[in-house]
């Protein structure tokens, strides 16, 4: 088998994904964030790293290194954890104790560093110091060639454990889908199946096509959310984020008869047009897209890290992943007036690339393209689709429950990827009854502040919307 860890002459070939994201075009990493309720006790960490945390994946003791025959594997080295294990010191703070300037100056600071090619690449930041947010903070850093934010989230949930009881294992949100959308799944009725097969068909030729032109073609317009800049994935990013009830989500898609995804996604269309229309008022018609990357794994909530490094696991390790391209609808009076507009286009958008096939079809244009032209081909591919485009999104499920790593409460929970050329990034992460969207924005470009003022104004106007609608089962569309 390729994961056995007592093999210490381990070599494993790195995926094509593993490539594309270690390129010289891309250098991608995933970041997760742990705000603990009281400070930080580091006397555990070297410890939790050895017995914990290497033990997860062979890949966590690796480095990329060509064999004798050119190709790229992963070989496994020695690893000294005190060598990936940053703990700043930050200045005297002068504002109540806390140290939020520092610490969001430290994060800027890493976002952008890369971790050295000669070790493992991963890299453990304890913050002991407090924020408005939390006691302290736990950044963990992977480069994204080790596995996908689902990895390596099976991974960090290997290590936690339920803060009330550690005996029974953590619950996630459900994936399954509602009885609505089950009864149209179900194979009572094989003439509708068949005759939806038509319009999936015209509607993927056409998102593949769109797809095609708009990573090699046409870019989206500048504007304030798209400076049109070359090369600002090596510039300085700000982090910055914002909390939501769940249940407000909750409610405003049992009101409308959608889907949470529409929900969220119609919010952020909604705040970002806001934004660019407060910014530059033309700005609210430019054209944007919306890259929306996606776990294609076939499993609802997440496997044990055993299952992950199973060869057949429909949860298996690595980079399952693929992106949606969606325009975010322009600005006009009538949406201005009904921020609901920008709920219903998003469930039409999804619904309508949920019976797309784009998705298959853009994955085996990237693997031929690798089989032809090399990783370097598809990672300058990525890249010019991630750069054409103003704003890339993702998400994941959290825990319902809260969380603890070594007898440390967890607080908040967060993540944020970087590498790519977009001057906005927005992660979802959703976790005790919270959803966190936090936001990696070009620094001097996006002003963060305004920028969350308007998501959290447009998820209030929805929501009051929402409120004062009648509740129904029917979606509308535009």
């Amino acid at each position: 088998m390729e994961y056995l860890l007592n093999n210490e002459e381990f070599t494993a070939p790195v995926s094509p994904e593993g490539r594309y994201f270690n390129s010289s075009v891309i250098c991608s990493y995933c970041l997760g964030f742990l705000e603990s309720e009281v400070p930080i006790d580091d006397s555990q960490t070297m410890s939790l790293i050895r017995h914990l945390f290497l033990p997860i994946n062979p890949r966590f003791s690796c480095i990329m290194v060509k064999d004798e025959d050119g190709n790229m594997i992963w070989k496994r080295v020695e690893v000294k954890p005190e060598e990936h294990v940053k703990v700043p010191i930050f200045p005297e703070s002068d504002s109540s104790g806390l140290y939020d300037q520092y610490y969001s100056d430290y994060v800027s600071k890493i976002l952008t560093e890369k971790t050295p090619s000669n070790k493992p690449l991963w890299e453990f930041h304890v913050i002991k110091y407090p924020t408005s947010a939390a006691s302290g903070t736990l950044i963990m850093k992977l480069h994204h060639s080790l596995g996908d934010g689902y990895s390596l989230m099976g991974a960090l949930l290997s290590c936690l454990h339920r803060a009330d009881d550690p005996s029974i294992p953590l619950s996630f949100p459900s994936r399954k889908p509602s009885s609505s959308e089950a009864v149209q799944s179900s194979g009572n009725n094989l003439f509708k199946r068949f005759l939806s097969v038509i319009p999936s068909s015209f509607n993927s030729i056409s998102d593949f096509g769109w797809s095609l032109i708009k990573t090699g073609i046409i870019e989206d317009d500048v504007s304030p959310i798209r400076s049109g800049i070359e090369g600002t994935e090596s510039q300085p990013f700000t982090l910055s984020d914002i909390s939501f009830p769940l249940d407000g989500f909750k409610e405003i898609k049992s009101r409308l008869g959608v889907t949470t995804n529409d929900v969220i996604t119609g919010v952020i269309f909604y705040g970002i047009r806001q934004y660019m229309q407060e910014i530059k008022g033309k700005a609210g018609k430019a054209n944007s897209t919306a890259v929306v990357m996606f776990n294609t794994r076939e499993v609802e909530g997440y496997c044990s890290v055993k299952d992950m490094l199973q060869p057949n696991s429909k949860g298996r390790w690595g980079n399952q992943i693929s992106f949606l391209q969606m325009s975010i609808p322009k600005m006009n009076q009538a949406r201005i007036s009904n921020p609901l507009e920008f709920v219903w286009e998003a469930h039409r958008l999804i619904q309508k690339k949920r019976k797309s096939f784009s998705v298959f079809l853009i994955g085996w244009l990237l693997g031929l393209e690798m089989k032809l032209r090399g990783h370097e081909a598809v990672a300058r591919r990525i890249y010019s689709t991630l750069g054409n485009s103003s704003l890339v999104v993702s998400s994941l499920n959290g825990p319902l429950e809260q969380m603890a790593l070594a007898n440390h409460r967890v607080k908040g929970f967060y993540f944020t990827m970087t590498g790519g050329p977009e001057n906005v990034n927005i992660t979802i992460m959703s976790y005790m009854g919270s959803l966190r969207l936090t936001l990696r924005t070009l620094k001097g470009f996006i002003d963060e502040h305004k920028f969350k003022r308007c998501l959290q104004n447009a998820f209030e106007l929805v929501h009051k919307a929402a409120m004062n609608t009648p509740a129904t089962t029917h979606s509308a569309t535009l």
